[in-house]
């Protein structure tokens, strides 16, 4: 299982925004201009440009090399660095509202027949809780750490552990 660092105050703050949140998961394979994610996010272009600064200054967005636009205006795409993967930050204030809320937002923007979900309640007596969160961890981890195949289609996981009650 791979280890994880406790995020920096900084990094937990940038963290704590669902739209921070998908501009991560957006450029995770495919590097995306400021206007570019403002489209895919449909937000105006000036805040889609405070958050993604904010990721670059606090490390989760690298700036790309710069292109030219569709006009011949110099553009910069960004890439996920991968840094939220590296962290841990379960308990951190804000982090999982923000979590939740960028799966709620993503969820929302899938189209009929494309969302595959599943429910299940587990009795796992308290010695063995920690194996299965292990092992969990373990299988994202190991397809987290797998090559990216740009011709592959995307998906995202959204996992949440929580007392049945």
């Amino acid at each position: 299982m791979r280890q994880r660092r406790r995020a920096t105050e900084a990094e937990a703050s940038a963290l704590a925004s669902g739209v921070r949140m998908r501009i991560i998961r957006l450029t995770y394979a495919e590097a995306l201009t400021n206007k570019e994610l403002a489209e895919r996010l449909g937000k105006d272009p000036a805040t889609t440009l405070h958050h993604v600064r904010r990721l670059v200054e606090t490390g989760f967005l690298e700036p790309q090399p710069p292109r030219k636009g569709n006009r011949g205006a110099k553009e910069i795409p960004y890439l996920s660095t991968g840094l939220s993967w590296q962290l841990d930050n379960c308990d951190s204030e804000g982090i999982g509202e923000a979590m939740l809320e960028a799966f709620l937002a993503e969820v929302a923007e899938t189209g009929p027949g494309e969302l595959d979900q599943s429910r299940l309640v587990v009795q796992i007596p308290a010695e063995e809780r920690e194996e299965f969160r292990r092992r969990l961890a373990e299988l994202l981890d190991e397809y987290a750490g797998r090559p990216k195949h740009p011709d592959s289609e995307r998906l995202a996981v959204y996992l949440a552990l929580y007392p049945s009650r």
